[in-house]
């Protein structure tokens, strides 16, 4: 087929979607029919339905055909942050906060200005963090069930950060990761940025497929294994213990690292023990701050083992030098006088009280989510579309997230992420009746 014709035949299938000739939902014919139709090759129809999805206006589904995308939609949107119209209500990102945080904030710059120390707060730090820093940090980590010392603590400029440092430093351009197939989409960010090959696990109800793990570790070499277990993220599930022993034990017999995201742990009362409790040598531990206290306070932290130390440590000076020693010293602060612990509980407790609003107003919906978790995974039916229901929100100023950041596998369940963070309860209580009655709507178009 000369490339003229294919050129032609992929422009005028763009131009009727972005006209809206072909729908937003519209199924397109399958390949054979469309080469049937324009008298081309099969393999031709697949190289159209390829460039169209890589314009962003199409998506395929395993089993279910090529779909136009709703493009009032950004392709990015989830991965990207998307700005959010003053008066739309953001159920698409997390930041909470608690009344009463800037007057702490208020109080702690008073004490760092008039604390004697302020001066050496200006200079440049130890890569790593300050020694009194890290200790700081690990007393809080023994309060989660984590037994380290200063020595295996890094300070990083939040938890991506510290994600993009244990990239940087423990793993290669086409190593082999494997990550569940609903997973975190800045970590899909940083495998794109460094060239990893995600391979994706099936989730079940309770957490990653085990055993779909040990047949990818049998038979391709898999350099490390990225997880959520307590509170992941979007599905809010909580690893077993069982689960977790055995994790540990595939990688102790084919030799991942274990890349721990405890971002969203703290929302748990009485999670079974972290990976890195049980196998600090194989494990790196990453969280920080901006979930639990405010996303404005960019101080992460890292746990790795000895020997990956020094490699986590020249990657901290190639990126930031050092992370800002103000903004450490306030959070240290908090660290040591319980001000941490406090706030988390209270969002704990405003986590709770929105997940029952939604369990209240989204009811007989089949809800996915942690009781105490900042967000709520909504599947939809076979015949919805999620991009046209996300699209038809936003038209109703309200913002939310398709599954399509958190995927690695190649099919794109129809579902939609709701974070409840970032709204007032009045606020969330009637946009949750929105989001009930377009997702109703939509079911029945």
């Amino acid at each position: 087929m000369a490339a003229s014709r294919y050129k032609k035949l992929v422009d005028a299938l763009a131009s009727d979607i972005r006209t809206g000739r072909l729908a937003p939902g519209a199924r397109l014919p399958t390949h054979r029919a469309l080469a049937a139709r324009e008298g081309i090759a099969v393999v031709t129809a697949t190289r159209v339905y390829a460039e169209l999805e890589t314009m962003g206006l199409v998506s395929r589904e395993q089993g279910r055909g090529t779909f136009v995308r709703d493009i009032a939609v950004p392709a990015g949107h989830g991965i990207d942050q998307q700005a959010v119209a003053t008066d739309a209500v953001d159920l698409n990102f997390n930041y909470p906060a608690l009344p009463g945080q800037a007057d702490l904030l208020r109080q702690a710059l008073r004490e760092v200005a008039t604390s004697g120390d302020l001066d050496s707060l200006l200079r440049y730090q130890p890569h790593r963090g300050r020694p009194q820093d890290r200790a700081s940090i690990a007393r809080h980590l023994r309060r989660r069930g984590i037994t380290t010392d200063a020595d295996r603590i890094l300070i990083a400029n939040g938890a991506q950060h510290g994600l993009a440092i244990t990239v940087m430093a423990a793993l290669d351009a086409g190593d082999v990761v494997a990550v569940d197939a609903l997973t975190y989409p800045g970590f899909k960010v940083l495998a794109h940025a460094f060239h990893l090959d995600l391979e994706p696990i099936p989730v079940t109800t309770d957490g990653p497929d085990l055993d779909a793990l040990e047949r990818l570790c049998a038979t391709r070499p898999v350099s490390a294994v990225y997880t959520m277990p307590t509170l992941h993220n979007p599905l809010g599930r909580v690893m077993s213990a069982t689960d977790r022993t055995r994790l540990i034990g595939i990688a102790r017999q084919y030799g991942p690292l274990i890349i721990e995201d405890g971002s969203y742990a703290y929302l748990v009362e009485d999670p079974p023990p972290p990976l890195v409790a049980t196998a600090p040598d194989i494990t790196v531990y990453v969280s920080g701050l901006s979930k639990s206290i405010a996303t404005g306070l960019r101080v992460g932290f890292v746990v790795a083992p000895p020997s990956v130390v020094p490699s986590l440590e020249r990657a901290i000076r190639a990126t930031t030098w050092n992370t800002p020693a103000l903004t450490t010293a306030i959070a240290c602060r908090w660290l040591d006088d319980g001000t941490v612990d406090h706030l988390e509980a209270r969002k704990r407790d405003d986590a709770r009280t929105r997940q029952a609003l939604v369990r209240q107003e989204l009811a007989g919906l089949p809800l996915i989510g942690h009781p105490s978790s900042y967000f709520t995974w909504l599947p939809l039916p076979d015949n919805a579309r999620a991009d046209r229901l996300t699209a038809t929100l936003a038209r109703l100023r309200v913002s939310v997230t398709t599954a399509e950041p958190f995927t690695t596998s190649t099919h794109t369940p129809q579902a939609i992420r709701l974070a409840l963070g970032s709204t007032d309860l009045d606020s969330l209580r009637s946009t949750l009746r929105t989001v009930r009655r377009v997702a109703v709507e939509d079911a029945h178009a």
